[in-house]
């Protein structure tokens, strides 16, 4: 289950929102990139629904939190941020999402995709009630979708092709879930870069000490399973 060995290449890490990939992976996404992995996020929407400040516009909080995002990515050695800018709790599962995803996988040619697992709807494993984004869910099953059989088949979006977009294999997919993992990340080094990439993401932020808490909570817990202090669990699965 637990693996310091594991070193992925290219990472892509995909998730509907900023700060998704924050609150997951961050800890993992540090400690690769520190050993030398090429990092990039791609978001799929715009986030423009995720605020209770009844002032502020939705364009506002579009450029705010892509700064946020694009800020907590360099923090933690991302290469770039990519922005696919589907508006925020009305993701559809459209062939058109699907294309977006797979055009980002031919283009960085990932050996690791990240994302959330698209099974889990609903949790009550950390001892609250937890109903799972609607656009968490489309983005993790469209990414699975990308990942095989679209990225994979030159047949598949032939005009990918003519940008010189050739088909490519994922080897790992990495995904969270609450309630099942097969796979830890020893993060006890790079805890304290997550929750630094965590607390930039300010407009989702409203009480970060409560935040931190909780995540440093998670972190032991998931931890505990193999021995190290502090970790991160994910569903691997080996498809390459």
């Amino acid at each position: 289950m637990p693996s310091n060995e594991f070193r992925p290449k290219i990472v892509l890490a995909i998730a509907a929102h900023p700060d998704d990939v924050d609150f997951g992976f961050a800890g993992s996404i540090a400690k690769w990139s520190q050993a030398g992995t090429e990092v990039y996020y791609l978001i799929v929407t715009d986030g423009s629904k995720g605020s209770d400040n009844r002032h502020i516009t939705t364009d506002k909080l579009i450029r705010i939190r892509e700064n946020e995002q694009r800020s907590a990515a360099q923090l933690l050695g991302a290469k770039e941020v990519f922005f696919l800018g589907f508006p925020d709790s009305e993701l559809l599962m459209t062939i058109e999402l699907k294309k977006q995803i797979t055009r980002y996988i031919r283009r960085l040619k990932p050996d690791t995709v990240l994302t959330s697992d698209p099974t889990m709807i609903y949790s009550g494993a950390r001892g609250y009630g937890f109903i799972n984004h609607t656009d968490h869910r489309v983005t993790a099953q469209a990414t699975l979708d990308a990942v095989f059989p679209l990225a994979r088949d030159h047949l598949t979006f032939p005009d990918l092709l003519s940008e010189g977009l050739e088909p490519h294999k994922v080897s790992t997919i990495l995904m969270v879930n609450f309630e099942k993992q097969n796979f830890v990340v020893d993060i006890s080094t790079t805890l304290d870069k997550k929750l630094e990439a965590l607390a930039l993401h300010v407009s989702q932020m409203p009480d970060i000490e409560s935040t931190k808490k909780m995540v440093i909570s998670w972190a032991e817990t998931n931890g505990k399973q193999c021995g190290y202090r502090y970790a991160e669990a994910f569903v691997r699965l080996n498809i390459g």
